[in-house]
Formats: C-alpha cells, structure tokens, sequence
C-alpha cells in the first residue's frame, strides 16, 4: 500500500522553526505519520507550502508516493 508523504529524503530540522527543511513536517508529525489516515496526511500536505514561506523557508519540493 502506498502511503502519501511530501518526504524528498532531506531530513533536518530547522532548529529555529522545528520544521523539516525538506518537506516542512514537524517532528511529531513526521513520528505519527504512518498512523494517520489519508486525509489527515493530505490537509496536512496542502498545509506545507504556506507553512514553509510564513517561516521564511523555501517550499517543500513535490510529494513523491512511498
């Protein structure tokens, strides 16, 4: 089963915003991902790009499916 994620496989964290410079997930996200069910991954997702430019960082790359 495939499971969406906007993870590209650069995974640090922005230790003044606590998001992921790759795909703009916190860490407690990122930890409960697999546990959450589709359309709580996908708000989150749409969630990402303004996320990342209200904390001054550049928006995540694409979402790629595992």
């Amino acid at each position: 089963m495939s499971i969406e994620t906007p993870c590209i496989a650069v995974c640090m964290i922005d230790p003044r915003t606590g998001l992921c410079y790759g795909c703009g997930r916190t860490l407690p996200e990122i930890a409960r991902w697999h546990r959450i069910d589709s359309a709580e991954r996908l708000a989150i997702m749409e969630l990402l790009p303004a996320r990342m430019a209200d904390a001054g960082l550049p928006a995540p790359a694409a979402a790629k499916g595992d």
